[in-house]
């Protein structure tokens, strides 16, 4: 019996993509188990596939799609990876008509220096805010890093916006450190700390990091307090006995300092006594 047309041009979908995978897996893998598991594996990798990949008439001009940490993750524990953890594929404005329309402006118009160098740092401002809202509002979480990558700027300068808009502003920055409380080691003192550091008030660090606001306090006197004894040249012992505190704690604060202030790790009043 000869087929119908229709019959003829059947095999031309089959040829997907999907079905390539599924046979690619059957034929090269050999995994035990049945076609019916192959083919929702096959399933899972076509959604990886769009997410990684979004069709370019979807994105936009001025936009990046991005891959950044999910924002349904927990706060890592000890000796995770960044391979551990869920990603999520967002899209970013990086662009917007306003930049370039504010770059056509300021090309007639000539700035004073000072004024110039002020309404940038107000620019990136507004961009990085832009940025961390976007992908939060899709489900994924930036980091500093990241943000240093896509506008092209220090870890120092993108660390200055954070404090800088946390000042002037009654929202937080939903940032990957923030939300999941990220320090340089598994301790309450560093969020608390990183959070201080962004110029957070602190009831915001106390809600935030699920403590009261008379243990926030206790922990940034305490940090304050080492970072005055560093400005005076104090070495570790005397730290120790004017604070009353140990040395192993004294230390993890003299750490987080030199953190956000590495300036201090090279006193010269105190730096050779300071080991």
């Amino acid at each position: 019996m000869k087929p119908k047309n229709t019959d003829r041009y059947a095999s031309i979908p089959k040829r997907s993509f999907r079905n390539n995978i599924i046979h690619h897996i059957e034929n090269n893998y050999k995994l035990v188990g049945s076609h019916k598991v192959i083919q929702m594996m096959a399933d899972d990798i076509v959604e990886l596939h769009k997410e990684f990949y979004p069709e370019t008439s979807t994105v936009g001009s001025g936009r990046i799609v991005w891959q950044t940490t999910s924002a349904t993750e927990r706060k890592p524990g000890y000796g995770t990876t960044v391979e551990d953890q869920k990603i999520k594929t967002v899209i970013l404005p990086l662009v917007t008509q306003k930049d370039v329309e504010y770059r056509m402006r300021s090309h007639y118009h000539v700035e004073k220096k000072g004024n110039n160098h002020k309404k940038q740092a107000q620019r990136d401002m507004e961009v990085m805010a832009r940025l961390i809202k976007s992908a939060f509002k899709q489900g994924g979480l930036l980091t500093g890093a990241e943000l240093s990558v896509l506008m092209n700027r220090s870890l120092h300068a993108i660390g200055r916006y954070l404090k800088m808009y946390h000042e002037t502003h009654d929202d937080i920055l939903p940032t990957k450190g923030i939300i999941l409380d990220q320090g340089s080691r598994p301790t309450h003192k560093a969020p608390i700390v990183n959070l201080y550091e962004q110029g957070i008030p602190d009831p915001d660090i106390a809600r935030l990091t699920n403590h009261t606001i008379e243990s926030v306090g206790h922990y940034l006197r305490a940090y304050r307090n080492v970072k005055m004894m560093l400005e005076k040249g104090f070495n570790l012992m005397d730290m120790v006995r004017v604070s009353g505190k140990s040395k192993s704690t004294i230390i993890q604060y003299r750490e987080l300092v030199y953190q956000y202030h590495a300036e201090l790790k090279s006193n010269p009043i105190g730096s050779k006594k300071n080991k």
